[in-house]
């Protein structure tokens, strides 16, 4: 029989394993298939496994064995080809398998593409965890069949999917090309397969899974990518990117050279200074001098398209500056975490004080972008490094600091302190213990504790094995949790005795341990003489009967809470319980913007009936944190059950948006949808890819739209574009204007009548001086933020505060879905507002407005402002997106502007926003005609009186506001 494909499987000490494998490789449904089996010199009976497999199956399997053991898997490869006959080769490594149709997949697309290569998805199982977890490698790369005629066309193919293993080659490819693994080489694969993309004519890639990558992490002997504690692990790496490099260069690829530079920093170089918390000062300044001469011919080109954590790290280790380097490390490791106290120069915020001489330096050490400097200490994660630990009789004295980034705890703060050990299994105990000694140092805050384990902290044992610490810092009311990290390898040891409540037969002591994040941990042990034996009669208790039984009950009663708490469940306890309670007359509940801001039309209803004194139970919804929501109203948080409750038997739905989609709204229930804006893209069903999307779809859309009782309009335009688009009925349409446009209108009304304008409190509140103008920077919501997903804005904001801040003040209110950042250098002359729930108050103070495409333009015309539209990415939103119900170039009511030259230079003349309040005065009064025909001043009233009246006026319960659960504040 023909063979069509040869698998080569490689073989070290792993005679368990092997069956398995070949076994994957025989059982492929393609049936020419023969197995080459290589074992590296085995001391384990692997080589006779083998033999034995061959004997079994002598037409299909040949088993040979080097003479002495290489050291890698790549001879073993190299001697495998060399036996092989089959018209095309696979690699498999003896503790993986092949997905059954493998050979079958990737042959069919390489005769059908005429390919030397092709790849498929392999995916990582994770064979140390009860459900095997499973990751796919990198499969955005395989989301669809495609053929390459060189591997410059896909870039991240060459520098990320560097596995040999998932792919099939043609032999005569390999012989001719003379592709052959290096010898004895750790990390062998990323050689091979960098001179086997580069010398394909084709390159096909399928979607199917083709491999299955097994990871033992437990294993007593350890896998190449889990012995980066050994040095040897890194000088292989480094010398296979060497020669990678140098094979680049020969080829004058340049541009891949890059992205391999990118992938180096990313992802290589990271795997390993994720360990340098946990070695040695030796092993660290040998493992710099390594690194440093590799990196210092890294494209400086890279470290701009990296997180900016992986490229200070690598940036300081190539420095050698170890002081700064290993807070570093710990943010690189723990993403969010602040490592160091950063320094502020010229405006801009510096992971640290040094190296600011170097220009390059400066640039890789600029984290102003990252917002440290705008966040409070309670949203701050900060380094906690343990610096003292002593343990004596039961009792641990420990002592640390922690970062005190740019002075947020001020030299005068009030301190205090506590010390929370806490079970890592959820829902089970915790202790906290107080600090007596913390105060702020300079740059840290220092504290020490002394803490009597052995008597105050009583585990249960066996369920409760891993206990975490945590310190928690209140400086002046606010506080802050962090984590424990040992400043120095085994700074942390010993033995606290402890009294577990369950029993002391398997556990009497704590011991510090590190965890893979490097923070300070403490694991239940016994101490006795015969402890290993009673651990290890436990240990196969819980293997055996009783524990399969006790093992298998604990993760139903997981499960069955999970299940209680999912979006299903909830759903079903909505539908089944709570839409069966009978509606409660007179509780309305308020949502703006999916709970995210106490704003809007259905803030103006509410107001309006408070103002009024209606008696009515009002509940408000909040997604995150319910600051800024109303003192006098139940406070439910957005898809909890007393949410999902208060809708059930509310009279009345109240919201801008949606409301849950899945949720029914009962016929006793009147939803009034004040939505949130005039239309100047494509809505609903007007956007084409609701026009894609299956009738059922569109079907499930039209039922989640037609809960909608009643939906506010604000012009015809609304009518022609809106409601047509979400195919609303004549008889829910409400002409009466949008509610949070009264106050507008009426502020209007007054200017006119008195000749001055009420910038009111807000000013003061912001500290924007009486003699400069106030512009509002409002954009529309961006789905694709800038560098590594930040909203960036689109102009130079430090440019416009040094040319316009001796005139202007801008605010930046950026869209609720986006964040934005700005560099201290411009403090004072341009200010974030976007944490404001409401807008209002900010169109007030603003002279004039610059925005895009937003809907703020429908309500901010209402003042009779100038307004500006910097339009920089016009084509690309207009005709590559969802499109415009009109032409904005044509029906602006001001300049539209398309370069940041251009915005600058309209406002760059002393009267620019007098001259244009004037150009567009006309403009701007066709505008507000055609787009806020029925915005009167009296929506908010109009609402309340046609669907509120019947309610009493006077308090209905007690003024007394309540929490969701119904506690009193």
């Amino acid at each position: 029989m023909p063979v069509d494909v040869s698998v080569v499987v490689i073989v070290y000490n792993d005679a368990e394993r092997l069956p398995t494998a070949v076994r994957s490789a025989l059982d492929q449904t393609l049936h020419g298939v023969e197995i080459v089996i290589v074992d590296d010199c085995s001391t384990d009976d692997s080589y006779g496994t083998a033999r034995r497999i061959a004997a079994e199956h002598p037409e299909r399997v040949r088993a040979y064995q080097l003479p002495e053991n290489s050291g890698a898997g790549g001879e073993p490869r190299n001697v495998g080809i060399g036996h092989t006959v089959g018209t095309y080769v696979m690699f498999l490594d003896s503790d993986d398998v092949l997905e059954r149709n493998a050979c079958r997949n990737l042959l069919e697309a390489a005769e059908r593409e005429g390919s030397d290569i092709v790849s498929g998805l392999c995916v990582r199982l994770s064979m140390d965890t009860r459900n095997k977890k499973r990751d796919q490698w990198y499969p955005w790369l395989y989301a669809t069949t495609r053929t390459l005629e060189s591997v410059t066309e896909l870039p991240d193919l060459f520098v990320w999917d560097t596995l040999s293993t998932n792919k099939l080659y043609r032999r005569d490819f390999l012989v001719e090309n003379a592709l052959r693994f290096p010898k004895g080489m750790f990390y062998e694969d990323l050689m091979f397969i960098a001179e086997a993309y580069l010398a394909a004519g084709r390159i096909t890639l399928i979607p199917n899974q083709v491999y299955f990558w097994h990871v033992h992490e437990r294993a007593a002997a350890k896998s190449v990518t889990n012995r980066r504690h050994e040095m040897t692990n890194f000088q292989h790496r480094l010398e296979i990117h060497r020669r990678i490099d140098a094979l680049l260069a020969e080829r004058g690829l340049d541009e891949l050279r890059l992205f391999k530079d990118i992938k180096f920093l990313k992802h290589d170089l990271v795997l390993h200074l994720r360990d340098l918390p946990f070695r040695d000062d030796s092993y660290r300044q040998e493992f710099a001098d390594l690194a440093r001469g590799y990196l210092a011919g890294i494209d400086r080109a890279a470290y701009g398209e990296v997180l900016p954590a992986q490229a200070i790290c690598a940036y300081l280790l190539e420095q050698g500056d170890w002081e700064n380097l290993l807070p570093a490390v710990d943010t690189l490791t723990n993403r969010d975490k602040i490592s160091s106290p950063l320094a502020e120069r010229d405006g801009h915020v510096y992971w640290c004080a040094e190296h600011l001489d170097d220009p390059f330096g400066r640039q890789v050490l600029d984290v102003t972008a990252l917002g440290y400097h705008s966040k409070r200490l309670d949203q701050m994660f900060l380094r906690n490094v343990l610096t003292g630990y002593e343990e004596s009789a039961g009792v641990v004295k420990m002592a640390g600091r922690v970062t005190n980034p740019l002075g947020i705890v001020r030299p005068d703060a009030v301190l205090t302190a506590e010390l929370e050990f806490s079970a890592r299994r959820r829902s089970l105990q915790s202790f906290r213990f107080p600090v007596a000694a913390v105060r702020q140092e300079g740059e840290s805050v220092t504290w020490a504790a002394s803490v009597d384990l052995a008597r105050k902290l009583r585990p249960l044992g066996v369920v409760d094995a891993v206990w975490d610490v945590r310190l928690h810092l209140v400086a002046d009311g606010v506080r802050t949790r962090t984590r424990l990290t040992p400043s120095t390898p085994g700074l942390a040891e010993g033995m606290l005795p402890v009294r577990p409540r369950l029993t002391r037969l398997v556990a009497d002591h704590l011991e510090p341990e590190v965890s893979q994040r490097g923070h300070l941990a403490f694991r239940l042990v016994t101490r006795d003489a015969a402890g290993g034996r009673i651990q290890d009669l436990v240990a196969r208790g819980t293997q055996g009967a009783p524990g399969r039984l006790a093992k298998s009950g604990f993760r139903r009663a997981k499960k069955l809470r999970k299940n209680l708490t999912s979006g299903q469940s909830r759903l079903r306890v909505y539908d089944e319980v709570f839409s069966r309670l009978p509606v409660k007359k007179g509780t309305v509940v308020f949502e703006s913007h999916l709970g995210k801001q106490y704003s809007d039309s259905p803030r103006a209803i509410y107001e309006e009936m408070r103002r009024q004194g209606l008696d009515f139970d009002a509940v408000w919804s909040y997604a995150g944190r319910p600051e800024g929501f109303p003192d006098d109203a139940t406070l439910v948080r957005r898809w909890s059950l007393p949410y999902l409750r208060a809708l059930a038997q509310a009279e009345f739905w109240v919201d801008n948006q949606s409301y849950p989609l899945k949720l029914t709204k009962r016929p006793e229930t009147t939803y009034i949808q004040t939505w949130h804006g005039s239309a100047l893209k494509r809505m609903g069903f007007d956007e084409p890819a609701w026009k894609l999307r299956s009738k059922a779809r569109q079907d499930e859309q039209e039922r989640v739209l037609g809960r909608f009782d009643r939906f506010l309009i604000r012009s015809e335009h609304d009518v022609r574009t809106l409601a047509k688009a979400l195919r609303l009925k004549e008889k829910v349409l409400l002409r009466v204007g949008y509610p949070r446009n009264d106050a507008l209108v009426r502020a209007k009304r007054a200017e006119d009548a008195s000749g001055v304008r009420e910038r009111g409190p807000l000013a003061a509140e912001l500290g924007i001086p009486d003699d400069k103008r106030v512009l509002l920077y409002a954009p529309t919501f961006r789905r694709h933020g800038g560098r590594h997903g930040r909203f960036e804005l689109p102009f130079d904001v430090e440019r416009f505060a040094e040319e316009f801040g001796d005139r202007y003040v801008l605010l930046v209110r950026s869209h609720y879905l986006n964040h934005v950042v700005l560099p201290p250098s411009v403090r004072g002359r341009v200010i974030d507002v976007s944490a404001h729930h409401d807008v209002t108050p900010l169109y007030r103070l603003a002279d004039a407005m610059i925005t895009d495409y937003s809907s703020v333009m429908f309500d901010y015309a209402l003042l009779d402002r100038p307004m500006l539209f910097f339009t920089y990415d016009y084509e690309e939103y207009v005709h590559e997106g969802r499109g415009t119900y009109f032409d904005l170039r044509e029906r602006a009511p001001g300049p539209v502007l398309d370069t940041e030259d251009e915005l600058f230079g309209a406002l760059k003349p002393l009267n620019a926003l007098d001259e244009q309040a004037l150009e567009y005065g006309a403009a701007r009064a066709r505008f507000v005609a055609e787009f806020g025909e029925y915005d009167r001043g009296d929506a908010a009233k109009s609402v309340v009186d046609q669907f509120f009246s019947h309610f009493s006026h006077g308090p209905h319960f007690s003024d007394v506001p309540h929490f969701s659960d119904g506690s009193r504040r």
